[in-house]
């Protein structure tokens, strides 16, 4: 049976416990499926650096995912977490089975859906391909309470082994867009297997939306397994998407304030008569936000004529995201509340400052360190004031004078031999000076946490 909740778009099943047990699978339909479908399913391996935002210190490790031939030539869909913000992911090579052999392939990232969480791929061969391949059955729309059948991978102890389990759909979700949600948690091998009704149609594939931390929108459903049905992308298998290009980040709009949403026990201790808004709990130096007369304390409530209710911590981000969209160098009006009085500011906003995952680096090998610039992003993480110059050690190099003078990744080099670093261009010049006089030992003056202190560094020249 179905009851729909007004205004959440969610309809929910109430399952007997006779219909919970029930199957309109056969043994022979799981069979055929099983058999058809399997051999369009790989692993696809690859390595993945993630950068740690307090430091920028890059973590690399291998990974592996399921992904689906989804055309002869050898298309390729997988889970859409390969690329999220912080974590870049290289070196494809997807694995199948073929004439009972196992044939590795070169894979190429395209570029993301922005309207879906799935991620897709172009196999490199020199020769014509003829894979198989997932042909997906459009149209199709699932009901409360359905059985699917998932193809996906077993783990790596039982050697990436195919494997088919049944699920049930839970619930529909129905706005912002019909979703399907399924009614048990999705291990990694199954995430992005093809989705198989009880007529042996694939009709979609599984997945998880971004969290609003990963990414996504503020609308999607993260955190629960869904069914992405086919009509949602199959229209990139049609016209895939073009290669990535390592172009250069495109410049967003930046206020520069950070901010908390004015819940309900907020506007109660004003005295407001509504909760909704924006509470600026701090004007970041040489902002726009400063330059307009922007304060802690005031309280957003409308930004270039779009009201602001923000109630919840998530809010905050639709209002970052609703600062990044408007144009470099635009003014906009911003409506707060402040003193018990209304009043309107025009804010000319700029661009956003350079991020910790965009910092430029320096290596120097005779101290065997990686530094990189502060970037403002850096120093609220950090708490540090514009008055704390210098660069932060991305890593100390194995077996290094750096590492054996006990330095580590986040202690930022405030002078070198008593030579001041207010940035690379510093740090590299007084490199480049002691490599002419080429001294027994550097004393390095650096800031781990709250504390100040000298680092002695014998380097080998």
């Amino acid at each position: 049976m179905r009851s729909r909740y007004t205004g959440y778009g969610v309809t929910i099943a109430l399952l007997l416990a006779s219909t919970a047990g029930a199957t309109v699978f056969t043994q022979e339909i799981l069979q055929r499926a099983y058999a058809h479908w399997a051999p369009s399913l790989c692993i696809l391996k690859f390595t993945q650096e993630v950068a740690d935002p307090r430091t920028g210190e890059l973590q690399q490790q291998n990974g592996n995912a399921l992904a689906l031939v989804v055309s002869p030539e050898g298309l390729l869909l997988s889970n859409g977490h390969l690329q999220r913000e912080n974590i870049t992911t290289a070196n494809f090579r997807a694995v199948m089975q073929r004439d009972d052999r196992e044939v590795e392939y070169k894979a190429t990232l395209l570029e993301k859906p922005k309207d879906i969480n799935v991620a897709f791929l172009k196999i490199a061969a020199e020769e014509p391909l003829n894979l198989p391949f997932v042909r997906f059955t459009r149209g199709s729309s699932l009901e409360i309470g359905q059985e699917v059948a998932v193809l996906g991978l077993m783990g790596e102890t039982m050697d990436f082994h195919h494997s088919l389990i049944v699920a049930r759909i839970s619930a529909i979700i129905e706005e912002p867009r019909t979703a399907y949600c399924l009614d048990n948690a999705l291990r990694l091998g199954y995430v992005t297997g093809p989705v198989i009704n009880a007529h042996g149609e694939v009709v979609g594939v599984t997945g998880f939306e971004l969290s609003v931390g990963e990414g996504g929108d503020l609308y999607t459903r993260s955190g629960h397994p869904m069914v992405f049905q086919s009509d949602l992308f199959s229209h990139y298998i049609d016209r895939p998407p073009e290669n990535r290009t390592e172009t250069e980040e495109t410049e967003e709009a930046w206020l520069g304030v950070l901010t908390q949403p004015l819940a309900e026990d907020y506007a109660e201790y004003w005295g407001l008569d509504s909760a909704g808004g924006l509470i600026i709990s701090t004007v970041l130096p040489d902002s726009p936000a400063a330059a307009a007369g922007l304060f802690s304390g005031d309280i957003i409530r409308s930004f270039d004529g779009q009201p602001i209710r923000a109630v919840l911590d998530r809010d905050v981000l639709l209002f970052t995201q609703m600062v990044r969209e408007k144009k470099i160098n635009q003014t906009v009006e911003i409506v707060i509340w402040r003193d018990g009085e209304t009043k309107t500011l025009s804010v000319h906003l700029g661009a956003r400052p350079r991020s910790a995952q965009d910092a430029g680096e320096y290596t120097d090998e005779t101290l065997g360190l990686v530094v990189r610039e502060i970037t403002r992003d850096l120093r609220i993480l950090l708490n540090l004031g514009e008055d704390v110059q210098g660069v932060i050690v991305r890593r100390v190099i194995s077996g290094s004078p750096a590492q054996i003078a006990r330095m580590q990744p986040g202690v930022i080099v405030l002078s070198v031999a008593d030579m001041p670093v207010a940035g690379l261009e510093d740090f590299k010049k007084s490199m480049d000076v002691l490599l002419d006089a080429k001294p027994e030992e550097i004393s390095i003056f650096a800031r781990a946490g709250t504390v100040t202190g000298f680092f002695r560094v014998r380097p080998r020249w």
